[in-house]
């Protein structure tokens, strides 16, 4: 099990009332890490040259027309989004992550 160690509990009136713990925990604990990761796989796929999009889908295992498909577009859509030039607006960002099942910060450069 593992319990953290190093919270430090508050009493009122003699009873537990607030437990502090180190933010980094609390991070952990709420599922706010502001860390971003990218598997091994999705840097491959960018170093041989598809934009983070594509990679992230190819990492799913995901075709265009699936992933298209999601999102309520055409593949040929689809295929526009994921050119390395492209630079979608922050929106459609919001909705390819979540099509992905990733962190709009994982599809940031």
């Amino acid at each position: 099990m593992n319990i953290p160690t190093d919270v430090q509990i508050i009493t009122h009136s003699g009873k537990p009332a607030f437990a502090v713990v180190p933010y980094d925990q609390w991070l952990q604990l709420t599922g706010q890490n502001n860390e971003v990761y990218f598997p091994h796989e999705v840097v491959g796929f960018q170093l041989k040259g598809h934009s983070l999009i594509a990679a992230w889908r190819k990492h799913k295992k995901l075709s265009q027309e699936q992933l298209a498909d999601r999102l309520g577009i055409s593949q040929s859509a689809m295929a526009q989004i994921e050119k390395s030039d492209s630079k979608p607006q922050t929106k459609t960002l919001e909705r390819v992550a979540n099509a992905l099942g990733i962190s709009t910060l994982q599809l940031k450069e």
